[in-house]
C-alpha cells in the first residue's frame, strides 16, 4: 500500500531493514519496518499524530534505540488511505524542506 500511495511523489526508493524506504535528497522520509509504516515528521506533526492516533508510536527499530524524527504507524492507521495520504504529504513536505545529505561513500573492498 505504501508504494501505491507514493506513486505521485518524486523520491528515490532504496532498501533498509530489508524493506522499501523512500528518500528525498538522500533524506529518508517514509518506509516499511516489519509490520509498520514509518514516517519522518516535524516536531509539531509528531506531537499531533501521537496525541490523536493510538496506532502511532515513536519509531524504535531496536529496543532502546528511538529514531527521533520518525513515527511508526500500525493497524487501522495504515489501512485508512485518506488519513495515511495526509500524513505522507506532511512527511514529504517536511523532509523536502531539509538540507540535502551528501551520499555516503561505500568502503572499498580490500583484495
Amino acid at each position: 500500500m505504501l508504494e501505491k500511495s507514493l506513486a505521485e511523489y518524486s523520491c528515490e526508493r532504496k532498501y533498509m531493514f530489508g524493506s522499501p524506504t523512500f528518500f528525498i535528497n538522500n533524506n529518508m522520509f517514509a518506509g516499511v519496518h516489519q509490520r509498520t509504516i514509518i514516517l519522518r515528521l516535524s516536531e509539531l506533526d509528531r506531537s499531533e499524530i501521537l496525541a490523536t492516533h493510538t496506532q502511532a508510536k515513536p519509531f524504535e527499530p531496536m529496543p532502546g534505540r528511538v529514531m527521533r524524527e520518525y513515527i511508526a504507524l500500525s493497524g487501522a492507521l495504515c489501512k485508512d488511505e485518506a488519513v495515511l495520504q495526509g500524513w505522507l504529504e506532511r512527511a514529504y513536505k517536511y523532509t523536502r524542506s531539509l538540507p540535502p545529505k551528501e551520499p555516503k561513500r561505500r568502503a572499498r573492498r580490500k583484495m
